[in-house]
């Protein structure tokens, strides 16, 4: 099992030698495992280096605690990893250029791969979204493939803000539509995702590692797909995303939150406001009635001596709150 740390089997049993009885001799574990002196002075140089014994004095070791010496040695380990994964993915990200340069003079269709049917592209979207590993840019709006999953959201988002990656993501209304989304993305945006917003959106697009992007490829539906690669196309829907983005308002405040700030429901309520959602598009993600929403609002505007919906909106906006 420690043979995954650099520890080999023989390495293991001198160690634990040590740890039944940490006074005794290199001549005397010598005996006690069969073996010679010489070959026990060898593994314990080799352990001393591993941080798993320290030398007390000439000829005399103490083991470490095994729970602080493998603890290391594990940690060592996986930053070792973490660094040799960096390397290979940048190997095969080359590998990867040089082979799509090649096969893009041969035939410069392959730049855009087309996928339709809902199984097909249900596939491809997974493969596309294990691999990546730095950026993750959105324009989202409707359709989607197949029926949309609060809970299923939030952990790919969680799984992606785990790996480091820079989320951005440009929502419409329509796309913050479904029960329960806007609060989950205000969530998600408090965490890391940096999300905006905008009335509308010309198409459905998705950038990963701004290597490959995903484009729908029929305005009003999602069951054909365009996977466009590394290529004067996907260089112009950078810009693109980029020119959405820069107009874009933030979903998330721009003042830290003060004793006298609105509690947290109606945080959320005046962030649908500033997104221009009406009493009825507010009551259905909040999982109650127009009539209360209007109340709710009401009661804010009391208690800033304000009068309308508007003067809310700018004071609330005044203040940092939204």
């Amino acid at each position: 099992m420690l043979s995954t740390l650099g520890i080999t089997e023989f390495d293991e049993q001198v160690y634990r030698a040590y740890l039944t009885a940490s006074d005794r001799t290199a001549v005397e574990i010598a005996a006690t495992l069969g073996t010679t002196p010489s070959r026990i002075r060898r593994t314990v140089s080799r352990l001393v280096d591993l941080g798993m014994l320290r030398r007390e004095g000439t000829g005399q070791y103490r083991p470490v605690s095994p729970h602080t010496a493998l603890r290391a040695l594990l940690a060592r380990r996986r930053a070792e990893t973490e660094v040799a994964f960096t390397a290979v993915w940048g190997t095969v990200d080359d590998l990867a250029d040089e082979y799509r340069a090649h096969r893009l003079q041969e035939d410069p269709t392959g730049l855009v791969e087309v996928i339709t049917g809902e199984a097909e592209i249900t596939q491809r979207v997974a493969e596309l979204m294990q691999s990546v590993r730095t950026h993750f840019w959105v324009l989202d709006r409707p359709p989607y493939l197949g029926p949309y999953s609060t809970e299923l959201e939030e952990a790919l988002t969680m799984d992606l803000l785990g790996r480091g990656v820079d989320i951005r993501s440009v929502y419409t209304q329509e796309a913050l539509a479904q029960p329960g989304r806007f609060e989950l993305i205000t969530h998600l945006a408090g965490i890391g995702e940096q999300a905006r917003i905008l009335p509308a959106l010309p198409f459905r697009l998705r950038i990963m590692d701004r290597r490959v992007a995903l484009v729908a490829l029929v305005p009003g539906r999602y069951d054909r797909i365009a996977v466009v690669h590394q290529s004067g196309l996907l260089d112009a829907l950078l810009e693109l995303f980029d020119s959405y983005w820069q107009r874009a308002q933030s979903l998330v405040a721009t003042a830290p939150p003060t004793p006298d700030g609105p509690s947290p429901q109606d945080l959320l309520l005046l962030k649908m406001m500033q997104a221009g959602y009406k009493d009825q598009a507010i009551a259905r993600q909040l999982g109650t009635s127009a009539r209360t929403v209007t109340r709710r609002i009401g009661a804010i505007a009391s208690g800033l001596g304000l009068e309308t919906r508007f003067q809310v909106g700018a004071e609330a906006a005044k203040r940092g709150w939204i």
